[in-house]
C-alpha cells in the first residue's frame, strides 16, 4: 500500500519469532493482525513521535510473526488526518492507533466509517463501540520535575514551552507549579504558547526567549530536543519531554518524562487477536509504568535526587496526589480545599491556571 503524501513514508516492519506461548499455537497459524499507526511529527524527533516509534518496534518484536506493522509519519492534524486513517483501514489494517490529540474528530469519522477496524486515539475524549482513547498521566512526571526545580532554580522563576491550551497542557502546567511551590512558595512559571507540537526553530527561539525574560530552567510540552540544546548553549537546565534528550543535551537535562508505550500497545494487539478487544478509556501513569523518569543528570545535587524519588514514589505509592487544595487559581479564585484532591474528571476538563503561573 502507498501513501500518496509528500515526505511521509509508509513502512512495514516485521520481526520474527520462533513462537508465541503466550499467543498459542492457533495464532501463530493465522494470518497476522495488520496494526498501522499515525503520526504528528518525524520518527527522529528525539521526543513523542520517537517514543510511539519506539513502541510500536518492541511491539512487533514481541509478538512477532502475529503482527504486521506499519506506521505514516509527519500527518498534520486536521484534513490529512483522516485520509491517512481512511487509507490505513482500507489497507487491510484491523487495528489503527491515532498518537496525536489533533487527530481526534478524524478519528471518530473514521472509526464510524469501517465499524469493524479498532480504533485508538491518545490523549483524547471522544470514544465509541470501536474507537478506544489512552493516555498517559504526564502530569505524574511534572511533579517530579517541579519538585527539581524548585530546588535548583536561583532565580525562582522556571520557563514552560506549551503547544496548545488543552487541558493535558494546562494539568501539567499547574502540577509542575504546585510542586516547585512546595519547596519554594514564592516560585513563579511563565508559560510560552508556541501552537505547535513540533517546531525545532520556534522552540529553540522560545526557550531563549524565555531565559532572557529571567527564567533559568525550562520545561516543555513540545516535542524536539531544540530547546534543552538552547539550555546547555546558554548554560541553563530544563526537562527533556516523552523521551530521554540527554543524548543531546548532556549538560542541560536534569531528567526527562519517558513515556513507554509499549506494553499498551502489546496488551492491544493480543486482544485484538483473542477477540477480547473493547473499547474504553487507559490512563495509566508511574505506578503502571507508562510514565517514567530519565536518570538524573550529574548536575542535580543529592538531596535533590532524594527529594524527587520521594515526590515519585508517593505517587506510585498512592499517597500523593500531585494537585491537592488548598489551591487557588491565578485570579485568586479557591479551586480546591484544603485537603480535597483533584479529580479525574476534573483534570479532563482543566482550563484554568493556578496561582504563579504567568500565561
Amino acid at each position: 500500500m502507498t501513501i500518496a503524501f509528500d515526505r511521509r513514508r509508509f513502512l512495514a516492519a516485521t520481526a520474527g519469532a520462533a513462537s508465541l506461548p503466550l499467543l498459542g499455537r492457533a495464532l501463530q497459524a493465522a494470518d497476522p493482525l495488520k496494526v498501522g499507526f499515525i503520526y504528528v511529527g518525524p520518527i527522529g524527533d528525539f521526543g513523542w513521535t520517537h517514543a510511539h516509534e519506539m513502541a510500536r518496534q518492541k511491539m512487533q518484536s514481541e509478538l512477532g510473526d502475529a503482527v504486521k506493522t506499519s506506521y505514516v509519519e509527519n500527518v498534520p492534524e486536521g484534513p490529512d488526518a483522516e485520509r491517512v486513517l481512511r487509507q490505513l483501514a482500507q489497507g487491510g489494517n484491523k487495528l489503527i492507533f491515532a498518537t496525536s490529540f489533533g487527530f481526534m474528530n478524524a478519528a471518530v469519522k473514521a472509526a464510524k466509517q469501517f465499524p469493524k477496524v479498532k480504533f485508538e486515539h491518545a490523549t483524547g475524549y471522544k470514544r465509541g463501540p470501536n474507537l478506544a482513547t489512552y493516555n498517559a498521566r504526564f502530569y505524574h512526571g511534572r511533579a517530579v520535575c517541579g519538585t527539581i526545580a524548585g530546588m535548583m532554580s536561583k532565580s525562582g522563576v522556571g520557563g514552560y514551552l506549551a503547544s496548545f491550551p488543552i487541558p493535558e497542557v494546562v494539568m501539567g502546567i499547574n502540577t509542575f507549579t504546585l510542586a516547585a511551590q512546595k519547596v519554594n512558595p514564592k516560585f513563579k512559571v511563565r508559560v510560552l504558547w508556541l501552537s505547535t507540537w513540533y517546531d525545532p526553530a520556534k522552540e529553540a527561539d522560545g526557550a531563549k526567549a524565555l531565559l532572557d525574560q529571567g527564567c533559568d530552567i525550562i520545561s516543555q510540552h513540545t516535542d524536539s530536543p531544540a530547546a534543552l540544546q538552547a539550555c546547555q548553549e546558554r548554560g541553563a537546565f530544563g526537562f527533556g519531554q516523552a523521551s530521554d534528550m540527554s543524548s543531546v543535551a548532556p549538560k542541560a537535562q536534569l531528567t526527562a518524562i519517558m513515556d513507554n508505550w509499549a506494553p499498551y500497545y502489546t496488551m492491544r494487539a493480543k486482544e485484538a487477536i483473542a477477540g477480547t478487544w473493547k473499547t474504553g478509556n487507559t490512563w495509566w501513569g508511574l505506578k503502571e509504568g507508562l510514565t517514567q523518569m530519565a536518570p538524573y543528570g550529574a548536575m542535580v545535587p543529592d538531596n535533590v535526587r532524594k527529594a524527587a524519588d520521594a515526590t515519585k514514589n508517593a505517587i506510585i505509592a498512592g499517597t500523593l496526589n500531585p494537585i491537592t487544595g488548598p489551591v487557588k487559581d491565578n485570579k485568586g479564585v479557591e479551586r480546591l480545599k484544603p485537603g480535597v484532591g483533584i479529580t479525574d474528571a476534573e483534570l479532563e476538563k482543566m482550563d484554568w491556571y493556578v496561582e504563579g503561573v504567568q500565561s
